[in-house]
């Protein structure tokens, strides 16, 4: 056993509050798309307009704005040079929609101008994927192999130490395309003062999803070494 009957894990306290702090934030975005959907706005742009017309700006002709399936899932495909709007974006003049959209096309401009964290976060993506893989192996191994097992736990936790970086990197990365998004639709003048501020808590929310992501990955890494310690 790892701790007397009666003694709290504190490590396991960190997972379940960061658990906790993700179902919240989850709640919190699907809360404030819905309202905000159904909020129109006096520019009369769809989501698939208004990425048009970012991209455009910045010289970003060769990126193809398509539709696809599903809700809120939305994101840009560097690899393809495609910016995917979900159904209830691509076509929908709503605050939401203008909102998510300039997000995402704030995603292809870093990628086009080489937004130095994207960088760092795209080099990170094989590590944070090996790491992310051998949690659960790397803690079950500590369960079975003893003393050993606490040594393979404390290697597991720094291989997993490239995800949690990976999801600290992503904080700058979203936040950045946030702000291009607010300061991109502001400079266009066709939202009012209530509509911007709509699209602002839709982007917050959005980005409070992964503030509790790393949080995660960090309570998870904590966990692991001081299970591994504990062996």
């Amino acid at each position: 056993m790892y701790l007397s009957y009666g003694q709290i894990d504190p490590g396991f306290l960190l997972v379940i509050g960061a658990m906790i702090l993700g179902l919240i934030a989850s709640g919190a975005v699907q809360r404030t798309f819905t309202r905000y959907s159904r909020v129109g706005t006096r520019l009369g742009l769809t989501g698939e307009q208004m990425a048009r017309r970012i991209l455009d700006n910045y010289g970003l002709t060769n990126v193809r704005v398509e539709r696809v399936a599903g809700r809120l899932t939305d994101h840009y495909d560097p690899r393809s040079q495609t910016l995917r709007l979900s159904e209830s974006v691509y076509g929908s003049t709503s605050v939401a929609a203008l909102g998510v959209a300039a997000h995402e096309s704030g995603h292809a401009v870093q990628h086009a101008f080489k937004y130095r964290p994207v960088t760092v976060r795209n080099a990170l993506v094989p590590m944070a994927n090996l790491g992310s893989q051998l949690l659960i192996p790397a803690m079950f191994a500590g369960i079975m192999f003893g003393e050993l097992g606490g040594t393979i736990m404390l290697i597991g936790a720094v291989l997993y130490g490239a995800s949690v970086a990976f999801h600290l990197v992503t904080l700058p990365v979203e936040f950045d395309a946030s702000n291009r998004a607010v300061s991109f639709l502001q400079a266009t003048g066709g939202l009012t003062t209530e509509e911007l501020g709509g699209v602002k808590k839709v982007l917050r929310a959005a980005g409070m999803t992964y503030v509790a992501a790393a949080l995660a990955s960090l309570a998870n890494m904590i966990r692991l070494i001081m299970l591994g310690r504990r062996r």
